[in-house]
């Protein structure tokens, strides 16, 4: 019975009667996304690594403290965040759509305590004098500030527009108006930028320490 309506719902979102993949459209569209977009970030990440190995006198901007304990902090919430969208894709399953937000909720605040720390990272980077074209630590490096600011810029991008669409998904999916398979397409969304930030970080912050 449960299944019949399973197969009922499925065939009028496709309406086209037998489902052409094992998965839903949303699901497979999400995952196609990821697959292009980290074919960008995996370009983006060969080329941050092509000009450190190039450069003989690459920039180490990069202390202990504050920089890399802050850099671990933001880890530290972007991670908490993946974890706490796994428990609302896992209350979503069970059919509790209040808890289901409320992780949801917590997922985005995690994003934002990621984001105001980037931020604030950036400004003290700024301050120091870096720039797009130049930087204080290596003047013949010039692309190093084009390269960290592009790479964690779009990372950063990545996770405001996840913060945006998880507060879209936790505001309609509490009012009855997504069913379970948008909560666990927008998670796959998350984790993936969570992924992301995990070759990140010990590429442009641990690499760069100056000890």
């Amino acid at each position: 019975m449960a299944s019949a309506r399973v197969e009922n719902a499925k065939e009028s979102v496709w309406g086209g009667g037998v489902l052409p993949y094992a998965i839903g459209s949303k699901k497979l569209g999400m995952w196609l996304f990821i697959v292009s977009d980290s074919l960008t970030f995996a370009g983006l990440l060969v080329g941050y690594s092509y000009l450190r190995v190039a450069s003989p006198h690459w920039p180490m901007p990069f202390h202990l403290w504050p920089s890399i304990a802050m850099a671990s902090l933001m880890t530290f919430f972007l991670l908490s965040s993946s974890l706490t969208m796994v428990l609302a894709v896992s209350a979503s399953a069970r059919g509790n759509r209040s808890q289901a937000a409320r992780f949801i909720w917590l997922t985005i605040l995690g994003g934002w305590a990621f984001i105001l720390l980037h931020a604030n990272e950036w400004r003290g980077l700024i301050h120091e004098g870096l720039k797009l074209t130049e930087n204080p630590w290596a003047p013949d490096v010039p692309l190093f500030g084009a390269a960290f600011f592009t790479l964690t810029g779009l990372h950063m991008f990545h996770v405001f527009s996840g913060t945006v669409y998880l507060a879209v998904i936790a505001l309609a999916y509490a009012r009855g108006r997504l069913t379970h398979e948008d909560v666990e397409v927008s998670g796959l969304y998350w984790h993936f930028v969570d992924l992301v930030w995990m070759f990140i970080f010990p590429l442009v912050y641990l690499l760069s320490v100056k000890l």
